[in-house]
Formats: C-alpha cells, structure tokens, sequence
C-alpha cells in the first residue's frame, strides 16, 4: 500500500515569528488510513525568523533528527549540552528522561529553514547524546546517502530504534529505487523538486508511505532533494502516546488552509 500525503494537507501552525507544517498532526501522528510507519512519530518543517525559538519541550524516550536547510540554529538543555548547527548539517539527539531541551534561530538577521524528524525510541531508551555532520551535495548526488542508521554504519549519524534515514539530490530525468525487506514500512518526503512515483507527481512538501511495498521507486522531474525513512517495526500504544504528550505544543493559529512553505 501506498498512501500519498500532499503538502496541503498538513497541518500549519503560525505563532509570532515561527511557523510550522506537521506531515503528521500532533493530535494524531499517523495516517487517517490507519496505515502505520513503524516509530516515525512526526516529520516537521519550520521557519524562524531571526532570533525565533522553538517551545520548551521534555521529549522523553524520543529521538530527533534536524537537518537545518538555510542559516542556523542553535540548541542547549538541562544536560549542559549546546551548540550551533548550520546550514547542510544533520544532527541526531537522543534524549534521556527528565532532559528538557530549547532550540533557536542562531542569527539576528537571517531566518532559518529546518526540518526535524521525530521518532520513537521503543522501550529499550539509551542515555541523552547528540551528534551532528555535514553530508555535501556531492555525497547525496544521484543516490541515497546513508545520513542515520542504528549502527553508525558508512559514517552515518546514530540511531538506537533501527530506523535509517536517507537524503539525496536529484537531476533532472535521475532515478533511484530502494529495497524494503520484509516487514518493513517508508516514509518519502519530498524537500523541493517534483518526482514521479507511479505516475503521480509528488511536490515541495508532499510525502508518500509504503506499507507492504517491495521498493520504493521515483524518479525526478527536476532538480530536487528528498529524505527517505527506513523504518522497523512500531511502537505500542503506551509508547506511541508518551511520545505525543512530549512532543512541543505550537499554541499559534492552526490553519486549515494550505500556506506555501519555504
């Protein structure tokens, strides 16, 4: 099964000087279909104006992964933990239970564009660490570059919930197919750029899910950039539910009409 989720459909959330699209809401993660992608929680897009923050969040037993896109953003928790990511870099955070975590726009005169993957730990939590890395063009050129995995594997960041995470920049008229092994679900999420999957053109921010699929398989339209998930089995219902409670509450106007993203 495949099921398509258009940029949209998303949910917008717009308070003061951030804005926010949720693939999934942060009511309910998954798919209206009941279609379940392992312990993917929540892929966000957001836009910080400069010297914008992000809520105050305790996310327990959770892991993000940020790829801050344009300028920078800068992070500290309760751990003593701090530091600055830029612009094509990917961090992943695991975080512990207790730690509460703040993240900023690093500059105080340029926005900053970020996506952030949430996932699930499952009931095996690992302490709070971090790590973050620079993956060029050039090594997500025309393939699926290995951005996270649960072994560190080809210099990727680390993962504890077996998820792997991909990126890749696409030509125009390139294609790229990946394997699913069995049980495994996906998740495509499209960063810019138009692709093709199965004859439906996928947009800036549109997103696919692959339950029970084989492979995916897309080829690009034009110059465009994608992230892949690779994602195990799911999270039960308690641990799903811990991790929608910690996930930050966007108090701005929710609305329901589709507002262009970066």
């Amino acid at each position: 099964m495949i099921v398509i989720r258009r940029s949209a459909e998303r949910q917008h959330d717009r308070l003061h000087h951030q804005e926010v699209w949720h693939t999934f809401s942060s009511t309910s993660p998954q798919l209206e279909s009941g279609a379940n992608f392992g312990t993917l929680v929540a892929i966000d897009e957001v836009k910080l104006s400069p010297n914008a923050g992000l809520p105050h969040h305790e996310p327990k037993g959770s892991q993000i992964v940020t790829w801050v896109r344009e300028g920078s953003l800068n992070y500290e928790d309760s751990t003593g933990r701090d530091g600055l990511i830029r612009a094509g870099e990917f961090q992943c955070m695991t975080f512990g239970k207790g730690v509460r975590h703040r993240e900023g726009n690093g500059s105080k005169s340029e926005p900053a564009l970020l996506l952030q993957v949430w996932l699930e730990q499952g009931p095996h939590l690992v302490p709070s660490n971090s790590a973050q890395r620079r993956f060029s063009v050039a090594e997500r050129h025309g393939s699926l570059c290995m951005v996270a995995s649960p072994d560190g594997r080809k210099g990727s960041l680390l993962l504890s919930d077996g998820a792997v995470l991909y990126s890749a920049f696409l030509s125009p008229g390139q294609h790229i197919a990946h394997e699913l092994t069995a049980g495994r679900s996906a998740w495509l999420h499209v960063v810019r750029g138009h692709l093709n999957l199965n004859d439906h053109l996928l947009d800036a921010g549109d997103g696919a899910g692959f339950s029970g699929e084989r492979a995916v398989s897309v080829t690009s339209i034009d110059e465009s950039e994608l992230l892949l998930i690779d994602l195990g089995a799911p999270p039960t219902v308690g641990e799903l539910d811990d991790v929608k409670r910690d996930r930050p509450k966007h108090d701005g106007v929710t609305n329901g009409v589709h507002h262009s993203p970066p």
